[in-house]
């Protein structure tokens, strides 16, 4: 697969996802670098099933149809790490063995020339000087958060999947968090898929909404 442009769009092209015979979703949309796509629905309705889909884990106890294009190509066949989409998920999902810096590390690309520069200048640019050598399990929720969002950014993905990531923080944390998020995903001209319950995500992401039923 060629590498995608550092700005790409990411394509559903007539995709069908079904269980034992019954439609969860039919979706045929295009998402443009920078804009975030919002998915709402109740419990059950197949977001989480769309993003599954998206990223190259779908349970074999689905049956799907389409395709997923990245910058062109169609990328629904490769294994999910070789898809080049990042994802965000409710829990940070830090490394608890590594430190700060070894968690934003782990994220650079292995030929990444000087990483300790790369990754005290992250480290700054999310408010976080210094925490380098920290423990991640002695960050405060937000911070955690904001660590799990670089990590993701250094890593240069083509999309990004946000799976709820808003949902586990406090209503003062959520909004600096949606701020952070969402900004830096348009600065990046990532196309990027939220899936959410939360109407003030889906207002703060600032795209367009579909609705499952």
């Amino acid at each position: 697969m060629t590498a995608p442009s550092p700005e790409c769009d990411l394509v559903f092209d007539k995709v069908h996802i079904a269980l034992q015979g019954r439609t969860l979703l039919a979706l045929d949309v295009r998402i443009a670098p920078g804009e975030v796509l919002t998915v709402m629905g109740p419990s059950g309705s197949g977001k989480s099933t769309l993003l599954a889909f998206a990223a190259g884990f779908l349970s074999p106890a689905f049956a799907s149809a389409g395709r997923v294009l990245l910058d062109g190509h169609d990328i629904t066949a490769l294994p999910a790490e070789r898809r080049g989409i990042g994802l965000l998920f409710q829990d940070p999902l830090l490394f608890p063995h590594l430190s700060v810096a070894g968690n934003l590390r782990f994220g650079l690309p292995r030929a990444t020339p000087d990483k300790a520069a790369r990754v005290e200048a992250a480290l700054a640019a999310i408010g976080l000087a210094g925490f380098g050598e920290r423990d991640p399990a002695t960050l405060s929720g937000g911070q955690q958060s904001r660590v799990a969002l670089m990590r993701l950014l250094l890593s240069t993905p083509s999309a990004v999947l946000l799976d709820e990531p808003f949902s586990k923080l406090d209503t003062a944390l959520r909004h600096e968090m949606r701020e952070l998020v969402f900004s830096r995903l348009r600065e990046a001209g990532l196309p990027s898929l939220l899936v959410t319950h939360d109407h003030q995500d889906a207002a703060a992401a600032g795209g367009r909404i579909i609705t499952l039923e």
